[in-house]
């Protein structure tokens, strides 16, 4: 009799009892030598699956049945009979075992890097990025405006800070941008469940490490800047993909997240 986890596999064959337990071990066959498990068995005789009344999974059916399978179709040995030994051996090789290995859920991290660039934004067009003032209800927000040499003071200054991503991508430089001597940091975010939308929202404290998924929004402040051609560079946001900074050809216009292509440009350039 060869019993497998919950199922009794029967042979008239066997001369002896061989048990396989569900432990993860192996129980040596009870022989007393090597040449005491030469015992031979008939493979002519019937081989018989009969269920355990105990708990069984599944798995254990489905590894039970190719074994009994595989069985049936083995070569006879020149001597028609099968070595009890090598029964038990076959019957272990065939047992199945199956698991399954889960990805951890893991967030992106960005780290912050001790690089940081002092700088003015400006678009293709030479406009220049401006703060504008709060108006009402107005989300504190930035404007394109092409300024004389008399308004040069008018442009806003930024700090962009490097960061370093746990999974590095080919989109970019991971950075943030906030505006110098101030908690002010460039954000795209939702608003009312509509499109991304480009603000200025006030941070305090030091952005070290941002975590896709950040629970205070602060995965909004990542941009991805690439530079494209020998000049240019572009923003498109960690959080929403797809997403870039871009201004109107018009002055006074909002710098605004859109989506390319589209008749706004999402080209800029640095300057000290």
């Amino acid at each position: 009799m060869e019993c497998i986890g919950h199922y009794i596999l029967h042979s008239d064959a066997l001369k002896k009892d061989i048990t396989y337990p569900d432990s993860a071990g192996f129980d040596e066959p009870d022989c007393p030598d090597l040449h005491g498990m030469m015992c031979q068995c008939d493979m002519h005789e019937d081989i018989k699956l009969e269920p355990s009344p105990h708990p069984h999974s599944m798995k254990k059916v489905v590894n039970i049945i190719i074994a009994v399978e595989r069985l049936k179709h083995i070569k006879e040995m020149s001597s028609g009979k099968f070595c009890e030994d090598a029964l038990l051996s076959f019957i272990l090789e065939n047992v199945i075992e199956e698991r399954l290995v889960k990805p951890l859920n893991v967030s992106q991290t960005y780290s912050k890097s001790s690089r940081t660039l002092q700088c003015t934004i400006c678009d293709k067009y030479k406009k220049t990025l401006v703060q504008s003032n709060k108006l009402n209800n107005e989300d504190l927000h930035l404007k394109a405006v092409t300024l004389s040499a008399g308004n040069i003071q008018y442009k806003v200054r930024f700090s962009m800070s490097t960061y370093l991503s746990s999974s590095p991508q080919n989109k970019g430089q991971p950075v943030c941008l906030a505006i110098s001597n101030s908690n002010l940091y460039i954000a795209c975010t939702e608003s009312d469940g509509s499109s991304p939308i480009l603000i200025l929202k006030e941070v305090s404290g030091p952005l070290n490490t941002i975590k896709v998924g950040d629970p205070n929004g602060y995965d909004s402040l990542l941009f991805f800047r690439k530079e494209t051609g020998t000049a240019y560079n572009t923003f498109e946001s960690v959080k929403y993909p797809g997403w870039y900074i871009s201004t109107a050809f018009d002055d006074w216009e909002r710098v605004e997240m859109i989506q390319v292509p589209t008749d706004r440009t999402t080209n800029f350039t640095l300057e000290d």
